[in-house]
C-alpha cells in the first residue's frame, strides 16, 4: 500500500465486512493457536476485527494495530481508547519502528496483503519483525478468475492461488505450517454478484450469508479440507 490514495482509504468492504461476525470469528479461531503474547495487525481498519480478537480468549496480553490511512485511523484510534493492551499506529507497517528489531510472536493480514503492491517486501517485513518461532497469520481473497472490477474499486493488486502464496513466503524465510482454501462455496454467489452483474458488496447481503451459509461451512470445512476456495489461509512460521 504505498500510493496517497490509500492514505484516503474509505474500505467499503470493511464496512460491510463488519456484519461477517461468524465468518471472521472462524478465522480467529484458526489463527488462534498461533497468537503468543505479543500481536500486531496490520490493516486495522477501523478496529472491527480488532474487537473480535480482544473478544476471543486467546493469549494476546499485547496488540500493535496499524492502519495507514488517515480517514479510517481515527476510527480506530478512538474505539481503542482506554484500552491498555493495544498500541494504535497510523502508518505503513514497513516503516515503522517496532519492526526494526524482533518483537512480536504473531503478525496478523486479514484480507490486507491484496493492497500491498510489494507483497514480497512486505513478507520480508513479517519476517524481520517476528521473533525465532513467531507465526505469519495471512488471510486473502484467492483464485484470479475472480477478479472482478470490485477487486479494483478495492485498490487489490491481486488475488492469490495457494502455490503462489506458499512460494513468496517461503522466499522471506518462512516455513510453511498450513497453508489451505477457505469458504468453497462462496465461489458461485461471488463469481456471479462481482463477474457477471458487476456489482459491490452489501452489509445486508453479507449478514445474510454470514448466519446461514458459514456456520454450515465451517462444520463440513472442519472435516474436508476444500480443494479450491473463495478465500485462503497461510500459516508460516519463522525458523
Amino acid at each position: 500500500m504505498n500510493s496517497d490514495d490509500q492514505n484516503t482509504y474509505f474500505g467499503r468492504d470493511l464496512e460491510a465486512m463488519s456484519f461477517a461476525v461468524n465468518y471472521h470469528n472462524w478465522i480467529i479461531d484458526e489463527f488462534k493457536p498461533y497468537f503468543g503474547t505479543q500481536v500486531a495487525e496490520i490493516g486495522a481498519g477501523t478496529g472491527n476485527f480488532t474487537e473480535l480478537l480482544l473478544a476471543s480468549k486467546t493469549t494476546i496480553q499485547n496488540l500493535v494495530a496499524f492502519e495507514p490511512s488517515s480517514n479510517m485511523y481515527p476510527l480506530l484510534a478512538k474505539k481503542m481508547t482506554g484500552i491498555e493492551q493495544v498500541k494504535t499506529i497510523n502508518g505503513f507497517f514497513g516503516s515503522a519502528d517496532e519492526i526494526q528489531e524482533p518483537g512480536f510472536d504473531s503478525v496478523i493480514y486479514t484480507n490486507v496483503l491484496e493492497h500491498v503492491e510489494q507483497d514480497e517486501q512486505e513478507l520480508r517485513n513479517m519476517y524481520r519483525s517476528l521473533k525465532p518461532g513467531g507465526h505469519a497469520l495471512i488471510f486473502v481473497p484467492a483464485l484470479s478468475f475472480l477478479y472482478s472490477d470490485f477487486d479494483k474499486q478495492l485498490q487489490h493488486y491481486r488475488r492469490y492461488n495457494k502455490d503462489g502464496l506458499v512460494k513468496i513466503a517461503k522466499d522471506a524465510g518462512f516455513i510453511i505450517e498450513k497453508a489451505k482454501y477457505f469458504d468453497l462455496v462462496g465461489i458461485i454467489p461471488w463469481f456471479i454478484a462481482f463477474r457477471v452483474l458487476k456489482g459491490s458488496i452489501s452489509g445486508n447481503s453479507v449478514s445474510l450469508y454470514d448466519k446461514l451459509v458459514i456456520p454450515m461451512m465451517r462444520k463440513i470445512e472442519s472435516k474436508i479440507t476444500p480443494p479450491i476456495g473463495k478465500n485462503l489461509l497461510l500459516i508460516a512460521k519463522k525458523e
